[in-house]
């Protein structure tokens, strides 16, 4: 099975049509229908039925196996770059609310240590983030998000090999508001007494979805990664949102009410692959950053 098969297999398989896999793609819709027919050929049946477009139990089998098959070919990829380059390389991968001062601060130090050291710092959505260490893309991931306290963050399955998460710190999870707001006098809050209020919805810094609670809305939607910003905008009385506790207590236009029910806390969790050499500048930095393993 050919891996560029296996990515029009998927693209048809998400889109459920062939016109807009080949769209997505950038091929014609008759290089879309060949590449399905020759990976059909391949394994001796049909993985779609065509009329409508739908998987077939065979392409179901397929699909649980083809994206953990590419993530494989990418992660070998990516090892073997890494063996034969340079020494001096530190890619490290974000979620914007996984930035802290102690994560700065062990930048610096690894930076000082290593004049030489060519450094890297890319924020992204947390499924990004996960990817991308999965494939060895970036050398260590810092991802964040809100659970039961003591509880490991949900992040995608990775398989076999995949990466491993580290725990590496946990704040209170508030509900920010603006300063001046009627809740800010409050001791704590229910989410789900906040039903009938606008929150804002900021898919790459604190995503609305991910809130534990059925029937809050949305006023407003940020699509940027600036955690600032976000605050700002919750300053600025455009609607709410979950918050670490440390993060809302820098900003002075901004109050953080403790959450009742559910229990939250953010937690920030750190990602490698369990292969990684035990020399990488990667180690160093989860060291200082006070994470064994």
């Amino acid at each position: 099975m050919h891996p560029h098969l296996l990515r029009t297999f998927l693209a048809v398989a998400d889109t459920g049509s062939f016109s807009a896999a080949a769209k997505r793609l950038r091929y014609t819709q008759s290089a879309v229908s060949q590449q399905v027919a020759a990976l059909e050929a391949d394994l001796g049946t049909p993985l779609f039925s065509r009329r409508p477009v739908a998987l077939t139990p065979a392409g179901e089998r397929l699909r649980r196996h083809a994206n953990l098959l590419l993530v494989r070919l990418e992660a070998a990829r990516a090892d073997v770059t890494r063996a034969v380059a340079p020494p001096g390389r530190l890619i490290a991968g974000l979620t914007p609310l996984a930035w802290s001062d102690p994560v700065a601060g062990a930048l610096a130090a690894i930076r000082a240590e290593s004049a030489r050291l060519r450094t890297r710092v890319r924020v992204a959505d947390r499924d990004r983030i996960v990817e991308a260490v999965a494939t060895g893309e970036i050398d260590l991931g810092l991802v964040d998000g809100f659970t039961a306290p003591n509880d490991p963050l949900r992040l995608p399955e990775p398989g076999a090999g995949g990466p491993r998460a580290l725990g590496l710190a946990e704040s209170p999870a508030v509900v920010a508001v603006p300063a001046a707001h009627p809740l800010a006098r409050r001791s704590s809050v229910d989410l789900a007494d906040l039903a009938d209020a606008y929150w804002i919805d900021a898919p790459e810094v604190a995503p609305f979805a991910r809130l534990p609670v059925d029937g809050l809305r949305a006023g407003l939607r940020y699509d940027g990664t600036d955690a600032a910003v976000l605050a700002g905008l919750v300053a600025g009385g455009h609607g709410l949102a979950v918050l670490p506790g440390p993060l809302v207590a820098t900003h002075p236009g901004l109050a953080g009410v403790p959450i009742g029910a559910p229990r939250l806390v953010h937690r920030v969790e750190l990602l490698r692959l369990p292969a990684a050499v035990a020399d990488e500048p990667a180690d160093r930095l989860a060291a200082l950053l006070g994470v064994a393993g």
